[in-house]
This record gives C-alpha cells, sequence and structure tokens, in this order.
C-alpha cells in the first residue's frame, strides 16, 4: 500500500490552483508502490497523478528526479513529465510533503511477461540510457559498493533467523564483490529499479518507464544486470534463458555493451542480486508487523544470488557472440 499521507479535497483544490490543468472532477489513492504517495487525478483537461514524496526520499535529490524525467521526455524516451507551477517550478508542497504533478502515462505492468516482451524492455533500457546523455545534473548511488556494507553491518548479526550460514556465506560476497567491482566500465545515468511494475505495456507495446525515484549515475551494464534479475527468473527460482537472451539482444539492438562490460556481466548480476537482498533483508527484519509496507522475502534474492556465482562467462545468460 503506497497512500502514507491523506490529503483533503479543498487543500488538493487549492493547490491544483497553482497549475494549468483545469479543475479536479475526482481523486483516488494508488495503493501500489512503497516509497510514496500517490494519486489518480482527474481533471477537466487530462488525467494526472500526484506524488507526495514520503519521508523516505530525500528533498534533496527531487531536482535530479524531476529533471530527470524532463530530460529524457525531451530527448524522446516515453516516461511521465513533471508539470511546471505557474511560476515555472516543477515542486510544490501539500499536506506538509513535498509534491509534483505528472503527466499520466497509460497502459498497465504485466503480471506474466514472455520474451517477446523482455526484448522489449531490454530495447527501452538502452533508449533510456542513450536518452540520458548530457543530463547535467549527478547522483551517486547509495547503494553500490559501500551501501551494500551499510546495510550488510545493521543486518549481520540477526541475518540466520533467516537461514542457517547466511552470515559466512553473506560476508564472503561483501568482500569478494567489493575487491573485484570494476569502475572503468562506461556509466551514465541508470534507472536501477526497472522491476515489471515500472514498464507500461499496452497490449504487446512498450508504452513507458515511470518510477525514477532510484535513478543514479552508475554503470550501464549494471542497470542490464538488474533487469535481468527482475525480468528473466521464474516463480520457482530458475533463469529463463530465452527471456535473457530476448533482453540482452533487445538491448544490443540499441547500444551495442562493449566487450568489457559483456564479460563484466556476471559479476554485476551478482551484484545486483545482493543489492536486492540486503535491502530486502533489511526490511524484512526490521519492518514491524502490521506496517503499510509489505515485506518482500529475501530469499528470492539469495536464490539468485547463488545463481550468479556458477556463471562464468555472459553466454550462458543466452547471447551468442558479441
Amino acid at each position: 500500500m503506497a497512500v502514507y499521507t491523506d490529503i483533503s479535497e479543498d487543500d488538493l483544490k487549492h493547490f491544483l490552483e497553482q497549475y494549468d490543468v483545469g479543475e479536479l472532477t475526482s481523486y483516488k489513492g494508488i495503493a501500489e508502490g512503497v516509497e510514496n504517495t500517490n494519486f489518480l487525478l482527474h481533471t477537466t483537461k487530462d488525467p494526472l497523478i500526484l506524488t507526495l514524496y514520503e519521508k523516505r526520499v530525500e528533498k534533496s535529490d527531487l531536482p535530479f528526479f524531476l529533471g530527470l524525467k524532463q530530460h529524457l521526455f525531451a530527448n524522446g524516451l516515453s516516461c511521465p513529465l513533471p508539470l511546471p507551477r505557474h511560476d515555472g517550478e516543477l515542486l510544490g508542497e501539500l499536506s506538509q510533503r513535498p509534491a509534483a504533478l505528472i503527466s499520466f502515462l497509460e497502459g498497465m505492468w504485466l503480471r506474466k511477461p514472455e520474451a517477446k516482451h523482455c526484448r522489449e524492455v531490454g530495447k527501452a533500457l538502452a533508449a533510456m540510457h542513450l536518452a540520458g546523455e548530457g543530463f547535467e545534473l549527478k547522483r551517486p548511488n547509495a547503494l553500490s559498493v559501500e551501501g551494500w556494507k551499510v546495510l550488510w553491518d545493521k543486518s549481520e548479526a540477526r541475518a540466520d533467523e533467516v537461514e542457517a550460514g547466511l552470515q559466512q556465506e553473506i560476508r564472503a560476497d561483501i568482500d569478494f564483490l567489493a575487491a573485484n567491482w570494476p569502475k572503468d566500465l562506461p556509466a551514465g545515468v541508470i534507472h536501477a529499479d526497472l522491476f515489471q511494475d515500472n514498464v507500461f505495456f499496452l497490449g504487446d507495446e512498450l508504452s513507458g518507464l515511470i518510477d525514477f525515484y532510484f535513478a543514479c549515475n552508475d554503470l550501464l551494464a549494471y542497470d542490464v544486470s538488474i533487469c535481468l534479475n527482475a525480468w528473466c527468473f521464474e516463480k520457482d527460482g530458475s533463469y529463463n534463458v530465452t527471456k535473457g537472451k530476448a533482453l540482452l539482444e533487445g538491448y544490443q539492438s540499441v547500444r551495442p555493451m562493449s566487450g568489457a562490460e559483456l564479460d563484466a556481466l556476471p559479476l554485476l548480476a551478482r551484484g545486483s542480486a545482493l543489492r536486492f537482498f540486503l535491502t530486502r533483508l533489511y526490511d524484512w527484519l526490521t519492518t514491524p508487523e502490521g506496517a503499510l509496507v509489505v515485506k518482500k522475502d529475501p530469499l528470492e534474492y539469495l536464490g539468485k544470488l547463488r545463481f550468479h556465482r556458477s556463471i562464468e562467462n555472459y553466454a550462458e545468460y543466452g547471447l551468442v557472440g558479441r
């Protein structure tokens, strides 16, 4: 559930007076998502998304997130567009929260994606990486190697409550990845969270990417590895090589990866699996029962982490040749 802050109709109408969006006809909370409060608004002009930024989002990061979407949209990527107020600002305040109005993107996220959808995701991710070139604001990835160490320090003492032996196993992974993490691969703006619920489709056609609130500057191939983990494993934990092949070929058709990027893919995929394991582990151990946030099982990503340890060559993900 993602309606953490309620709003009154009168306050909302007053907020909308700062924009050229017509008059409010209805609004309702959107239950999906975990970071912010979102409402779907209907006006006499167009449907809109209202986002209230909650405490887990740093207000100082908002110019990066909102400016990035403007930049990507201007460079041809289909994504929600922040709307300016009459004074030109993209950010306002509602119910004592920073708030923004975002254009509504048609489409639905897929519950059961097929290989053809994975191919389109690969193409869209590559298009985003290209569209992000020239964006001047920077945001370091707080959930890269150093961030993993911080999360692990907060979780290590209780890790064996989730599965016996995790303390020793994960400590070894963190040490190995920290010692071997690549630093000289192509970098730029990455989405960093392109899961199924952040990609909209209309039928089989990809209509756009949403939720850029983990976006940052990092290795482009790392973003590809996040998508491999998010899109190419089945519910039983098995890797679907057909989906992996489609996703990678789709990406390569728009932005070919270098040989060094491809060679690093198993290590990057191992790292991205560790990243989501650690955030899920921390939430699993610290989120109180009855909280609004739905806890996600960290063992799903532990299985993916173990799988990537066994991969010796990028071709095992389904991509043949360079």
